[in-house]
């Protein structure tokens, strides 16, 4: 059960937090987690640890299907079978802090994003969460949601998930429920998730002309753009190009 109550926060709103060495909780909360992982997320841990994606999943990740999605998602999975300890977590720290996951940067702020589908328009709320065990919060200091989204590097995992969600939107719109056959479940796990695969079996085989796509060459060294290509093919291949709204 959940020890704490998410407190609605709006942009120019303050709160107290800060995490850091002295503190008594330090790396706690990196020792007993279900870390989910986002597209994004996995690209800058990719490239950070010096991996592709198809070897990054096969050490770090394991995979399963959302139950209200009917969606593959993708988490971390410990170096140890009797617990869910982050693989990335040292006694100094974060041993990936640079290129660490959105809701890792995120914390103590869950963010919940949502898609207009009148006018395709985002909108974002963030709720702090005050857990009973966390001591971030007896820590000096104070900043604005707003200044944390920036002190954190949150804006560009902001716009990459929010492409994300856009495809669930697609797939909670027109198959509600259901899960993907064998052959959906790997385009999606393809495109979404290991984006050296879908360069090399993709992109470099001319198979995105089965969507209805091309590839700028510039697009295939630059893997943001390669990322955005990916959720595009997989929102041509599985929901027929429709967009929200």
């Amino acid at each position: 059960m959940n020890d704490y109550q998410p407190i609605e926060l709006s942009p120019d709103d303050t709160f107290q937090f800060g995490c850091h060495p002295g503190v008594t909780c330090f790396n706690q909360c990196c020792g007993d987690l279900v870390q989910f992982l986002t597209p994004y997320d996995i690209l800058r841990l990719k490239q950070g640890l010096g991996l592709s994606s198809t070897d990054f999943l096969a050490r770090y990740t394991r995979q399963q299907t959302g139950g209200e999605t009917g969606l593959v998602i993708v988490s971390l999975k410990s170096d140890s079978p009797d617990d869910d300890r982050c693989p990335f977590v040292t006694p100094e720290g974060c041993g990936v802090y640079e290129n660490r996951p959105s809701s890792c940067r995120t914390y103590p702020l869950i963010r919940l994003a949502s898609r207009s589908r009148e006018t395709g328009r985002i909108s974002e709320r963030y709720f702090l969460i005050r857990e009973a065990h966390c001591r971030g919060f007896e820590q000096a200091g104070t900043q604005t949601v707003r200044q944390w989204v920036v002190d954190q590097g949150l804006a560009e995992y902001n716009r990459m998930n929010d492409l994300m969600m856009a495809l669930i939107s697609a797939k909670n719109r027109l198959a509600p429920g259901r899960s993907l056959s064998l052959a959906e479940a790997n385009i999606f796990y393809t495109g979404c998730y290991d984006l050296d695969r879908f360069r090399s079996e993709i992109v470099e085989t001319g198979r995105l002309a089965e969507a209805g796509l091309e590839a700028d060459p510039a697009v295939i060294g630059d893997e943001k753009a390669l990322l955005e290509l990916a959720l595009a093919w997989i929102r041509n291949m599985l929901f027929g190009g429709k967009r929200e709204g």
